[in-house]
């Protein structure tokens, strides 16, 4: 999955409120209508048919939002909802494609990549009349509202939050007398030093198939810590690109490096189902993601064995951590709107989105969601660390407003790969990506 990508929101206890710094109804007559969606027609009432895409699809996933949506109906009888489950690398082209072409739908999954494109286009509707009257919009916590925002308005409801953080083989690094890297530095040296292809053993689980940006884009921001804008995060202070730097290219040598001496050759195909399995499996001893692993790891490992570590450091000792997210939001070409805002209210409940969160590995949205002990488990302490130092792991939200930003996997994916296999420079790769996102910058503000 993702990014996918996915992180949890934790308050209310001291541990909750420090996830929430790292981690971090419906509106007028609107929330009426959305209380009565069903509006009677001859003293019976008229029945509603929701259709609801998601995105970050997966069987497990899909299973679980099904049994969401049965309680739902159950509640809602009059109200119907026809789910479309799109295979996970298709989705998104296949909600773009639905919206392009006005076909039925209601309720999507909208990601923090994807809601600048879909609202350059006009596809979703602004919730922020929705949620006024909507009680449990107030324990929604700020990242949350933020991931789900452009400007001042809101376009969908998270239903988690991710973050990175570092999973490791803790019994790995014991034999080899190795601690939990701090930094890039350590990262790669400790890859390196755990890399034996003779035992198909290798120390890191790259990324360099889809969603591959996300370890370089990481990397570069680190090392121009000190000058990256914290309003728009792949430019600097001075309105150059992250990449425009000496930096970037210390940093991208680094990134280089971890690839040919510590991952596997044919990781340069690898997305996040790849990059997984082999950590599951025994084949590689690091993975930065998300949360969302922590049920595979439970599943398929001894989970004795895995460590977690807060993200490494750049040569500055600190560290850039993002909140992301995906979320439910309304087309704004819905017939349905306040039923289908009724819907999105239900699945956003403190409840269920809590219940949602501990089945798919995110972090809840709402603040009660800290006292559940389910959270104060081994594998959050990272988090909880993160959280507890925002001196040192620095939170930087992530850059959405470009319509090219779901554009930049692809550029980026295709770039690189040709970098790592040698067939064009770190010069013209950094030049590359320099261009794509000055000129995102100049087309934007000429808007």
């Amino acid at each position: 999955m993702a990014v996918k990508r996915k992180t949890k929101v934790l308050s209310g206890t001291v541990a909750g409120v420090m996830l929430l710094s790292v981690l971090a109804g419906c509106g007028g007559d609107k929330a009426n209508n959305a209380s009565n969606s069903g509006a009677s027609e001859g003293g019976k009432e008229k029945q509603v048919k929701l259709r609801m895409i998601e995105s970050l699809t997966s069987p497990d996933r899909t299973t679980y939002l099904k049994g969401m949506i049965t309680r739902f109906e159950s509640e809602n009888p009059n109200i119907k909802v026809e789910l479309v489950s799109p295979p996970f690398d298709q989705a998104d082209n296949k909600i773009k494609t639905m919206m392009a072409a006005k076909q039925e739908l209601d309720v999507l999954e909208v990601r923090d990549l994807t809601v600048s494109e879909f609202t350059n286009n006009g596809y979703i509707e602004p919730l922020n009349d929705y949620v006024t009257n909507w009680s449990d919009f107030s324990t929604v916590t700020d990242v949350a509202k933020s991931v789900g925002s452009l400007g001042d308005k809101l376009y969908f409801i998270p239903n988690g939050m991710y973050q990175r953080q570092l999973f490791y083989r803790a019994d790995w690094f014991k034999e080899a007398g190795l601690s939990a890297p701090t930094n890039y530095e350590e990262l790669v040296e400790s890859a390196i030093k755990l890399t034996d292809p003779s035992k198909n053993r290798y120390g890191f689980s790259f990324r360099g198939g889809s969603g591959a940006n996300g370890v370089p884009d990481t990397i570069i921001q680190n090392h121009n810590f000190d000058n990256i804008d914290h309003a728009d995060s792949y430019f600097l202070k001075d309105g150059k690109t992250m990449f425009s730097t000496p930096e970037a290219k210390q940093a991208v040598e680094l990134y280089i490096k971890l690839f040919k001496e510590g991952s596997p050759k044919d990781s340069i195909n690898w997305g996040f189902s790849e990059q997984v399995q082999a950590f599951t499996s025994g084949v590689t001893a690091m993975i930065l993601q998300d949360p969302d692993v922590i049920p595979s790891l439970k599943e398929k490992m001894d989970i004795s064995t895995v460590g977690t570590a807060p993200m490494p450091k750049g040569p500055g000792g600190k560290s850039f951590v993002s909140a992301g997210g995906a979320g439910w939001g309304i087309t704004s070409y819905s017939t349905n709107k306040e039923a289908a805002f009724k819907l999105i209210q239900f699945l956003s409940s403190p409840k269920e989105n809590t219940d949602f969160a501990k089945a798919t590995g995110l972090v809840p949205v709402h603040t009660s969601a800290s006292e559940d002990p389910f959270f104060q488990d081994a594998m959050y302490k990272s988090l909880l660390e993160m959280a507890s130092k925002p001196e040192e792991y620095v939170n930087l939200k992530a850059n959405t407003k470009y319509p090219g930003t779901g554009k930049w996997g692809q550029v980026a994916m295709e770039t690189g790969q040709s970098m790592l296999l040698g067939s064009s420079s770190i010069e013209d790769t950094l030049k590359k990506w320099d261009e794509f996102w000055a000129n995102e910058r100049t087309n934007f503000k000429d808007k």
